[in-house]
């Protein structure tokens, strides 16, 4: 088990993290999520050791996670993190770098497992090209595949998906968590995509100016009444319910035939799958998201559902 005693972390009198604590079971997902500069990356290089924590600790299935002052080579051996430069050698190819430390003894198996990888990743066609030939987004899923290649019991990754097209990214990270799921590998993945963290995590935690809001399962975070929360995942909607004050999502609010809460439609944005539409009602803006356009200017009966 991946324990996190309530760790914190100080940059030039600046505190970035404070009071952190978790415990993540061997296979477990964790998106830690929250706005830039929140201390997201900061967490993930203090669970692999690349700091000195002057309060807190962190363990490995009971093993310590020491800082630089303990190791000679910083990072816990257990752990592969990813960072946002994805640490290539750019003039080995692409096929070379994701077997850079994997043994030369049994080369069949060498070579299966960088074929497995790069299939995984969707670079089996790059296996020859060297990085420096391969766009932002190639580069980052050759790094995701270096990491994984020695089997890591807890992998650390640093926003994996920012820099790959839209097109790709849903089957690339279908693929890995299919991956680190079948192998029982704990993961920890700083994310902007909160949206997206919900469909592959086991739990979430949101951070905000080094501070831990929740940690909880993707539904009770999703849900939460904390506004700051709520808003990382879609627009939110502040409503008084029997005087009392309640958030809800743009589909949870539908329109009926008739209702006593009329609103007045002042936009209709097409947004594939469904239409927002922003309203303007006696409590403010609304937004509400419906199955047809509306035309501006017409007036429309709300509800609120689940």
């Amino acid at each position: 088990m991946l324990i996190v005693e309530n760790i914190s972390y100080a940059y030039a009198d600046t505190q970035v993290l404070e009071n952190i604590h978790f415990s993540l079971a061997p296979g477990e997902i964790l998106s830690i999520v929250g706005a830039s500069g929140s201390g997201k990356s900061t967490l993930l290089k203090a669970v692999y050791g690349l700091f000195d924590l002057p309060q807190g600790k962190i363990s490995w299935k009971g093993t310590p996670v020491l800082g630089p002052a303990y190791n000679l080579l910083p990072g816990f051996p257990q752990m592969k993190y990813l960072a946002q430069d994805f640490g290539l050698m750019p003039y080995m190819t692409v096929e070379e770098n994701v077997g850079k430390y994997l043994s030369n003894l049994d080369l069949p198996k060498k070579r299966a497992r960088i074929a497995e990888l790069l299939e995984m990743t969707l670079m089996q066609d790059y296996a020859k090209v060297k990085p420096i030939f391969l766009s932002g987004g190639q580069q980052q899923r050759v790094g995701l595949a270096k990491a994984l290649a020695q089997a890591p019991e807890v992998l650390l990754l640093d926003e994996p998906f920012s820099q790959t097209d839209s097109f790709l990214k849903h089957h690339i990270r279908q693929n890995l968590f299919d991956f680190v799921k079948e192998h029982h590998i704990t993961t920890l993945i700083a994310t902007h995509e909160s949206q997206e963290a919900l469909g592959f995590s086991d739990k979430i935690m949101v951070i905000k100016e080094g501070k831990q809001l929740l940690i909880d399962t993707p539904e009770s975070v999703y849900y939460t009444q904390n506004e700051y929360i709520a808003s990382l995942f879609d627009i939110v909607n502040k409503l008084s319910v029997q005087g009392e004050p309640r958030l809800y999502y743009p589909h949870q609010i539908h329109i009926v035939p008739q209702s006593p809460w009329q609103v007045q439609v002042e936009q209709c944005f097409f947004q594939g799958d469904y239409y927002l539409l922003r309203c303007k009602a006696a409590q403010g803006t609304i937004y509400v998201k419906h199955t047809q356009s509306v035309e501006k200017e017409k007036k429309v009966c709300l509800e609120i559902g689940s």
